[in-house]
């Protein structure tokens, strides 16, 4: 699967299967670095998600008794 198009918990899953299967050196060095690029490239997905659901979670806008009414524009 496209890891641009995972899910947080998706990626994240993945991850911890390739960070596995490289700490225990079960894999031939070709295949080692494969699953590192693909690591990597879920760590950035993951950060990515992240960052998109803090910004989220920043523009919560809240009613007159603090209550959360919905979110605000990222942009805004």
């Amino acid at each position: 699967m496209d890891v641009n198009e995972m899910s947080f918990e998706d990626a994240l899953r993945e991850l911890e299967t390739v960070v596995g299967q490289l700490e225990r050196g079960e894999v031939p060095l070709d295949k080692s670095i494969e699953l590192y690029e693909r690591g990597a490239a879920l760590k950035k997905r993951c950060e990515a998600k992240l960052k998109e659901a803090e910004e989220k979670v920043a523009k919560l806008t809240l009613d007159g008794d603090g209550q959360p009414v919905g979110t605000a524009p990222l942009d805004g």
